[in-house]
């Protein structure tokens, strides 16, 4: 039986592996620019950003393995594959993102150092914390989730009350769309395939507990923590939509900026002259535990891929660290510019796979994992080609497939394979009988 306490800390830790630089940064901008229909996008951006990310964590506590079981079913080359690209994407991408957030909001604001310091001073105190991995669970859970929970609640609470609560019209043709293709951007499908690993391994660090109650508590937490993340992500929106009449967003600048100026501007306005300190304070805490997860996650799995290796593990996650800072050079707007391509093809198929991985077995054959797999990748192509190199050709294919234009063209064709091959392996299952 696992204890309440238990319970608690596992939901502040993987509410804070999962709540990073664009988890904090995006959603404001995207309340602001939503205005009036802030609702629809909250609805969207829950999606992706909370719904399915849970699910992966609810699989996660079915497999109790490590990310290779999410693809086996497709096959065990597919799972390695797939499980390399995710792990390079993550060290790539969210993991300098992280750093390069701290640095333009936090670091740089307030004491002027060189983007080379900081990523090098940051990664310095990941690699601690990494190396010390069996007490991650702990801190993270115990000191630096509840400080950035107050924190968060605060800037919300406070934001909410003194806001004149007058929205903008809105600037999305369709809100409910952009709410889910924002939600790609905070990564959390990918985050918790690999967090997930991340949470088990240290609860095996920790205790020797039967597989069914590590199967209780990480399924009770995912819920906990899903709904803390619906909560701050809820808060956020509708405090960028409420002081869409108050603060003035250049639309000039770059997305970055102008999610990093409407940040600060509203933590200002709603804490005074404390606003850019508790923000710096914040944006660090949420990408550091961010960052340890990541690259904790990564060095576990080459870890387990090369015989148990612990010197495997400290060699990953030194190189995972050496990578943060040489990317980290980039600014925020470069990294997430980088992102999309990225994102517009593993995405679909990270979703694909928590979703088959959390369905009864009856529905998630071998056969289901692998035509569904197929699909959600040829229909993923042209989103990624057409946003690489737009052309007329490509242009008359997406227009042609359901929900091409809102980047969304595999969903049908994915849900119609998985409806058809359950219908197939039911009535041969009947013939049979």
């Amino acid at each position: 039986m696992n204890s309440r306490r238990d319970i608690l800390i596992t939901s502040f830790a993987l509410f804070s592996l999962f709540f990073g630089a664009g988890n904090l940064l995006l959603p404001p901008l995207l309340g602001y620019n939503a205005g009036n229909d802030w609702l629809w996008v909250i609805l969207g951006f829950m999606i992706t950003a909370v719904i399915i990310p849970i699910f992966g964590i609810i699989a996660h506590a079915r497999l109790q393995g490590t990310m290779y079981d999410f693809g086996k079913k497709v096959s065990p080359s597919f799972s390695l594959v797939y499980c390399i690209i995710v792990y390079v994407i993550s060290i790539a991408i969210p993991s300098p993102r992280t750093a390069a957030a701290t640095h333009e909001i936090a670091i740089y604001p307030v004491f002027g150092t060189s983007k080379l310091l900081t990523s090098a001073v940051y990664f310095s105190l990941v690699l601690v914390f990494v190396l010390n991995r069996s007490k991650i669970l702990n801190f993270i859970g115990k000191f630096l989730t509840p400080l950035i929970v107050i924190i968060l609640l605060l800037v919300i609470s406070i934001g909410l009350f003194s806001s004149e609560m007058i929205t903008n019209t809105t600037q999305f043709d369709s809100p409910f769309v952009s709410g889910i293709l924002e939600g790609y951007q905070t990564f959390d499908a990918i985050g918790a395939v690999v967090v997930g690993a991340v949470i088990i391994i240290s609860l095996n660090f920790k205790t020797e507990t039967s597989f069914e109650a590590k199967k209780d508590l990480i399924k009770k937490s995912g819920f906990i923590a899903g709904f803390g993340l619906f909560i701050i992500y809820a808060g956020l929106i509708a405090v960028g939509a409420f002081y869409g009449s108050e603060i003035n967003v250049d639309s000039t600048l770059s997305n970055d900026m102008q999610r990093a100026t409407l940040l600060r501007n509203i933590s200002i306005a709603s804490l005074g002259t404390m606003g850019n300190t508790v923000l710096s304070i914040l944006i660090s805490l949420a990408c550091f535990t961010t960052a340890v997860g990541i690259i904790a996650g990564t060095a576990d799995y080459f870890k387990g891929l090369l015989n148990d290796s612990k010197t495997v593990y400290i060699i990953t996650s030194v190189i995972a660290c050496v990578f943060g800072v040489v990317v980290g050079q980039l600014d925020f707007h470069a990294i997430i510019v980088i992102a999309i391509p990225v994102l517009l093809f593993i995405y679909p198929i990270t979703i694909v796979l928590i979703l088959l991985n959390v369905l009864p077995e009856r529905f998630a054959s071998p056969l289901a994992f692998r035509a569904t797999v197929i699909i959600t990748f040829i229909f993923s192509v042209p989103d990624v080609l057409n946003f690489i190199s737009p052309s007329v050709s490509l242009n008359e294919i997406i227009q042609i497939i359901p929900l091409a234009e809102n980047n969304l063209g595999w969903v049908l064709p994915t849900l119609i394979t998985f409806v058809c091959v359950v219908l197939i392996e039911t009535k041969k299952d009947n013939i049979m009988i």
